[in-house]
């Protein structure tokens, strides 16, 4: 036969209610009944049975991770797989599950997202991007659920729970180091306009340029909506009649298709063209050559994110609040400077 919390409770010499209590981690059963009481537990072999124990207090244990693209998009890019790592990490900690979102499309998520919240199989959400007009932010607000995003949400930051960098002052810091190495043709490469962090890193870009009295030219900015597309974006810039000699690009998978068409194009890096990117990813790391980056400390994101949304799920807040990490250039062999090249 199984042990009970009656058993428990006979061999501890306390009621079965104060067993309960040290169950729940009770603040008001002192630390030395608690320890007394977990003892027995594990002398006689009790194991809590959670899935009651959450069938009553109306709780999955579970929380739902919302991808920013498709499982197989998201799986080979090195930011999904760290972020989630953090995540997982304080959830093992709460004794808390994860469920992932597996759409193949934007429309396939969202339904997902839907499907987890109709049908409680999660007590909240951590949304990992933030983009403009998006579905799934509107959804989850009108459903009342805890969610926090990763990333600074569009034109509602006081509205919503979220974990990020100053992504402004991040770009802003990766542009000034590129101008301290003596640049003075600097380019800006990023994803997809649609998501905020583009947005935050294009206006520290613009910021730096504008402290240094260095003219912006558009013609220097390119917005290549995935890797794939990034050739054509660097052909053109390449060609025009006056070139970058160093870039900044806002991700270190984008940089790592930059330095494949620099190499194509028989542009020597650093040599030639310096380069700076972000997310200081195992990309970065094992480039050729190795990239200076940004560290954006993507686990901590990750791990503040499930810290914050669970904490919420807990015990709600009034005011909704933001978590900023910070973050540092990881300077490797990517970038020199200007009177040193070839």
């Amino acid at each position: 036969m199984s042990v009970t919390i009656k058993d428990v409770a006979k061999k501890a010499g306390v009621a079965a209610s104060t067993v309960s209590r040290v169950l729940s981690d009770s603040p008001k059963i002192s630390e030395k009944t608690k320890n007394r009481v977990r003892s027995v537990m594990e002398e006689l072999g009790y194991h809590l049975n959670e899935n009651a124990r959450n069938l009553v207090q109306q709780s999955t244990k579970t929380i739902g991770i919302v991808m920013k693209n498709s499982a197989s998009e998201s799986l080979h890019d090195p930011f999904f797989p760290e972020v989630l790592r953090g995540i997982s990490a304080y959830c093992n900690k709460q004794d808390y599950s994860i469920s992932i979102t597996t759409g193949e499309s934007e429309e396939a998520i969202f339904k997902d997202v839907v499907k987890m919240v109709k049908g409680k199989k999660v007590d909240g959400l951590i949304v990992s991007y933030s983009k403009k007009d998006d579905q799934v932010i509107s959804y989850l607000q009108e459903a009342d659920i805890p969610f926090v995003v990763v990333g600074k949400p569009f034109g509602r930051p006081n509205e919503i729970l979220y974990v990020d960098n100053d992504n402004v002052l991040a770009a802003k810091e990766a542009t000034e180091h590129l101008i301290t190495l003596g640049h003075r043709e600097i380019g800006f490469i990023s994803g997809n306009k649609e998501f905020e962090v583009t947005d935050a890193r294009l206006h520290g870009y613009q910021d730096a340029l504008r402290n240094h009295q260095l003219n912006e030219r558009a013609d220097f900015i390119k917005n290549p909506a995935s890797p794939e597309v990034v050739r054509e974006s660097m052909q053109e810039l390449m060609q025009l009649p006056t070139t970058p000699t160093a870039l900044v690009v806002t991700d270190d998978l984008f940089a790592m298709h930059i330095l494949f068409v620099l190499r194509e194009l028989a542009i020597q890096v650093p040599e030639e063209m310096s380069v700076i990117s972000f997310n200081n990813t195992i990309f970065s790391r094992f480039s050729n050559p190795p990239l200076t980056s940004v560290d954006t400390q993507i686990y901590q994101l990750g791990f503040e994110a499930a810290r914050c949304l669970i904490d919420e799920i807990k015990e709600p807040s009034v005011v909704k609040r933001s978590v900023i990490i910070p973050t540092f250039i990881e300077e490797r062999e990517s970038s020199i400077s200007s009177s040193q090249k070839a």
